[in-house]
């Protein structure tokens, strides 16, 4: 059997990963059908040869709307890829490359990808540290250019080397130029980085940067939402930088032409309410075009060096973080600080499905983080503060 947790469930594992054969990453529907039925059920009904009509009813009774119309185009599309050997080859590739998968709920999940909504993946398949994938929680994405210049090379390894002496995680997609320099500078300075691929983890691309991949699977983490064997094709890549800029905790482009498909993980991270940060460039550099283009269009943050993008990402402006003041949190404060966004704003209904508390503890909860500094609340909504503010001591 795979090399997946050991207290998974073999068949939720192999139902998982026969999701993830059939669906394309960022499958809608798939998304809203694993999400109301569970991947077992709905692999389930399709081995039966459920309609769509059955399918989306049995949606609706969990609580779920999809039109039928919109479960009919998924079967389309599905039908023809759905193979059972195929996925359990899947698997049985995974199991020889080491790779595991996680699944959300588990400890290592990257709770970031959860703001993907319907559109995120069913799960992940890693090669790397159990402790890996944890690290997301405090972490910037470095990206830019494949065809980087010396001077976007250099900002990328003073970047991603002060940023790991901060003990930030970085994420990238293992890409030439600006990705892999990202990555090794990470690795030199004993840092954790993690590489999302457009492909399965057991398929290095580009193949050049197998050696690269090799050692970031040894000290961090190479993690992919397609099957072990599968290839990358441009609209993976595309999804992929969307898991890149859901997971980390802030995105940074260091350097990127117009058409940059880094300005890709940039539209996602603005989307999600995502911290966004630019590295500006000679204006006479076409390698530095798509940075100002952000700049100027996507309202991303102006920065320079690793001081900067910490404090992009949460430190205080001199490069310390802020004060603690978790310690003084009661159990269910620090569940309701853990269920707030950054950037968007969540009703307490919201609150209540991401905490797991109930309605009234979440709201008995609130106050108290209100007057700490840790959150705030705008038109009924809440969020936490802006990393600009200090947390205050209670009593203080």
């Amino acid at each position: 059997m795979p090399a997946v947790r050991g207290d998974d469930d073999p068949t939720i594992v192999l139902a998982t990963a026969t999701v993830m054969v059939i669906a394309e990453p960022g499958d809608g529907a798939a998304g809203a059908l694993v999400h109301a039925l569970g991947a077992r059920r709905l692999v389930e009904s399709l081995l039966a040869g459920d309609s769509a009509d059955a399918l989306a009813g049995a949606a609706a009774d969990a609580g779920a709307e999809i039109e039928p119309a919109v479960v009919a185009r998924a079967l389309g599309r599905w039908l023809p890829r759905l193979d059972l050997p195929a996925a359990v080859r899947s698997v049985e590739q995974a199991s020889r490359s080491g790779a595991r998968l996680v699944l959300p709920g588990d400890a290592e999940w990257p709770s970031g990808l959860d703001d993907l909504g319907l559109h995120a993946p069913p799960g992940l398949w890693v090669r790397g540290t159990p402790q890996a994938l944890a690290a997301l929680g405090r972490s910037i994405a470095l990206v830019g250019a494949r065809a980087a210049t010396g001077y976007g090379e250099h900002v990328t390894t003073q970047a991603a080397a002060g940023l790991a002496d901060r003990g930030f995680a970085i994420a990238s997609g293992a890409a030439y130029g600006i990705d892999a320099r990202a990555h090794r500078a990470t690795l030199s300075s004993d840092g954790t980085t993690i590489a999302f691929l457009a492909g399965g983890v057991d398929r290095p691309y580009p193949a050049a940067h197998d050696s690269l991949l090799a050692d970031i699977a040894a000290r961090g983490a190479v993690a992919s939402e397609v099957p072990c064997g599968a290839a990358p094709t441009k609209w993976r890549f595309l999804q992929r930088n969307r898991l890149i800029a859901a997971a980390a905790g802030a995105t940074v482009v260091l350097e990127a032409g117009r058409r940059s498909g880094s300005l890709n993980t940039a539209g996602h991270a603005a989307a999600l309410g995502r911290p966004l940060g630019a590295v500006p460039g000679p204006v006479t550099s076409p390698a530095s075009a798509g940075c100002h283009r952000l700049l100027r269009e996507y309202d991303a943050v102006c920065v320079s060096d690793a001081a900067e993008m910490a404090e992009l990402a949460g430190d205080a402006p001199n490069g310390s973080t802020a004060p603690p003041v978790l310690g003084e949190l009661s159990h269910d404060e620090l569940r309701t600080l853990d269920a707030l966004g950054s950037r968007a704003l969540r009703t307490v209904e919201e609150l209540v499905r991401r905490s797991g508390l109930g309605a009234s503890q979440v709201r008995a909860a609130l106050p108290g983080l209100e007057a700490l500094g840790l959150a705030v609340v705008e038109h009924g909504r809440f969020r936490r503060a802006s990393h600009s503010s200090s947390p205050r001591r209670r009593g203080a």
